[in-house]
């Protein structure tokens, strides 16, 4: 064969240049393809306590690396020769319907992982169209919230305070701001050893040590955000100055039971969903009480170490309860692909906490953007590649649960 020399129109058809992105924020942005790709920028980018705040979990942190774990060990079985040229991947819950089949999770203190916090939470779940949770614990109030997001979908998130005329005037705002759905957790009798935390001296603000200055040196934009903005502001109380576990024993009730839950049920006239859930018996309770759903969860492993995995409830809790309640689930999740496994496994809606707040650290209002589009794209990829058009055409036959812990008899 002979050889020449390459001549420069024969190259130009071969060869396509990037344009150079001169924002460091859209180039961090434009290379994460994953959730754990965000993950990855965030730590970077965020002092440790703050970061850890989020990352971490309770005592060994068993809870949540299990929950993520079960995803992983999961094994698909697709259909073959369907028409997927186009995939539908809305969902109605609790009477409306939302564009993607997971919502955003409440979070507290969200405003100290990234200065835009809630607001940026809150609009981007109104511009992808799913709900948004605001927690007890944020750091934006209830009208703030629903006026960066006027006509998104609201949830508030309640811990049952032990000054119940205080918890009670939390729900009245959100009634008032127009929140559609009062989401109960329950598993907080009091807090979860949250062993990173109290290493970290975690307070809110946060605590100015020799150690916490030198890792922060690295991360100015941290620094200057956080003291350039508008200071720390909770949905529920004006300031505090102690940890977050002091904060949180002031707060949590270990008296809360289900006649406590029964009367809120009676003051609240929207929806009503119970977060927290982590046996059958306690699905198949709140059901006869007449909640409209259930979220299958161990708080993102941050309360009780050990805890049941959400995601290996799901199938018996569906059983038991699905035609009654809307069984939801969150912990654990990392992908798109457990999603769409948690709804093949009959799951009616799922919620995201890690996942967005790794966006929210790595580049504010469009970091939350990215990952919702992070979790999009995979959704929408798995369902193709499945062989259904629509969730609804999910079912437990996609998906086997490979289960690393099996009860010893």
């Amino acid at each position: 064969m002979e050889r020449r020399a390459p001549r420069p129109r024969d190259l130009r058809p071969l060869l396509k240049f990037k344009k150079p992105t001169l924002s460091p924020k859209e180039r961090r942005l434009a290379a994460a393809l994953t959730i754990e790709d965000l993950r990855a920028i965030a730590k970077r980018r965020t002092p440790k306590a703050a970061f850890d705040y989020t990352d971490g979990a309770a005592e060994q942190e068993l809870s949540l690396a299990r929950a993520r774990q079960a995803f992983r060990d999961v094994t698909f079985h697709p259909r073959i020769l369907r028409d997927v040229s186009a995939v539908d991947t809305s969902r109605t819950v609790l009477g409306a319907t939302s564009a993607l089949p997971f919502g955003i999770a409440p979070t507290g203190f969200t405003r100290m992982m990234q200065t835009e916090g809630e607001y940026a939470g809150a609009s981007a779940a109104g511009a992808a169209g799913i709900p948004y949770t605001l927690s007890t614990m944020g750091t934006a109030s209830i009208e703030d919230v629903r006026d960066v997001n006027p006509n998104g979908r609201n949830w508030f998130q309640l811990y049952m305070w032990k000054d119940r005329d205080r918890s009670m005037a939390l729900v009245d705002r959100a009634a008032a701001a127009g929140y559609e759905a009062l989401v109960v957790t329950v598993d907080v009798p009091v807090a979860g050893a949250r062993l990173r935390d109290t290493r970290n001296g975690m307070t809110i603000p946060p605590t100015l040590t020799p150690r916490t200055v030198v890792n922060a040196i690295p991360r100015p934009a941290w620094w200057i955000n956080f003291l350039t903005t508008e200071p720390l502001a909770f949905a529920s109380l004006d300031r505090w100055s102690g940890t977050v576990a002091e904060l949180l024993d002031t707060m949590f009730d270990p008296t809360v039971d289900y006649a406590d839950l029964a009367w809120i049920k009676d003051q609240w006239k929207g929806k009503l969903v119970v977060k927290g859930v982590q046996s059958v018996e306690d699905a198949s309770r709140l059901a006869e009480l007449g909640v409209d759903a259930i979220v299958l969860s161990n708080h993102g492993g941050r309360q009780l170490d050990r805890a049941p995995i959400p995601f290996h409830l799901l199938p018996e809790v569906v059983r038991e309860v699905g035609d009654s309640t809307e069984v939801h689930l969150d912990t654990g999740i990392m992908s798109g692909a457990d999603i769409v496994a948690a709804v093949a496994q009959g799951a009616r809606f799922t919620l995201i906490g890690r996942a967005y707040l790794y966006g929210l650290m790595a580049g504010g209002r469009e970091g939350v953007d990215k990952a919702i589009d992070i979790l999009r794209t995979e959704i929408e990829r798995t369902m193709r590649l499945l062989g259904v058009s629509t969730l609804d055409e999910l079912h437990p036959e996609h998906v086997t649960q490979l289960e690393r812990l099996v009860p010893r008899r």
